[in-house]
């Protein structure tokens, strides 16, 4: 399955933190480098003579994502906390998962289904990962931007990339915190949105069936919904290019299409 849980192993890190048992898995640092090795290599390149190198810009970019899908992680675990259930976190080559510690995971991108919460606070926990680490790249930004400097991250972005604000102002000064800036928003901002969209068991996924749910509708319409914007993001990265994008929505789609032909639209 794309999105399983790796097993334990002696290569992983782990630690506590504000009481939440922590694990990153070898494995994660194995996707930060898939998934950065062409940004690293572009700042490299941009900054020539000036660069420290590709390793360690490399590097900065993983220690990035992991402060980055870290924050995103807790915010889930102190939503959790916050109805009165324990978690821990885990951190792998695919994200990020806060899965509660009474319940058996299943592999799922963010966390695992806890069937005693209500769809109104399934809404609080799916909503505060994503909203958390925005807002620390919305702060990062602001301190950027206070000091006079554009922030080059949102160039990148689709639609952000209009706001010409985010990016007027000086280049900042050195290759580290030029790097330091794109490595941090770029997946704090991006990646978030990305995660916000309503396919399952991405965290708007989660949202959208909350939000069905208090509205009146059903479990299923969610699912359908999942499975039209998966096909169609899939869709959209095969013919556009973005080929990984197009295999991991594929991948959504078809574990989408599973649980409705599965479950008949119950979780």
């Amino acid at each position: 399955m794309l999105f399983q849980e790796p097993p334990d192993s002696p290569y992983d890190l782990r630690f506590d933190l504000f009481g939440f048992p922590i694990r990153i898995a070898w494995t994660f640092w194995l996707g930060a480098t898939v998934f950065g090795y062409g940004l690293a290599d572009d700042v490299d390149s941009l900054f020539a003579e000036t660069s420290p190198g590709r390793l360690p810009l490399l590097l900065l970019w993983a220690v990035c994502l992991l402060v980055s899908i870290l924050i995103h992680e807790l915010g889930h675990a102190f939503a959790f906390r916050r109805l009165g259930i324990e978690s821990s976190v885990l951190l792998y080559h695919f994200g990020g998962l806060a899965t509660p510690r009474s319940s058996h995971s299943s592999g799922s991108f963010h966390f695992a289904p806890v069937s005693r919460l209500s769809p109104a606070q399934d809404l609080f926990v799916s909503a505060a990962g994503p909203a958390l680490q925005i807002a620390s790249a919305v702060v990062l930004t602001l301190v950027f931007k206070a000091a006079g400097y554009g922030a080059a991250a949102y160039g990148l972005m689709p639609l952000l990339d209009r706001i010409d604000w985010l990016q007027v102002g000086d280049r900042l000064p050195s290759v580290g915190l030029f790097s330091l800036s794109l490595f941090y928003i770029l997946p704090s901002v991006l990646w978030a949105f990305l995660n916000l969209l309503p396919v399952y068991p991405l965290d708007g996924g989660r949202i959208a069936r909350s939000l069905i749910q208090l509205g009146g509708g059903e479990v299923d319409q969610s699912l359908w919904l999942s499975l039209i914007v998966a096909v169609l993001m899939a869709v959209w990265g095969f013919t556009g290019g973005q080929f990984f994008l197009g295999i991991l929505f594929a991948s959504l789609a078809m574990g989408n299409y599973q649980m409705l032909q599965q479950f008949g639209g119950r979780f």
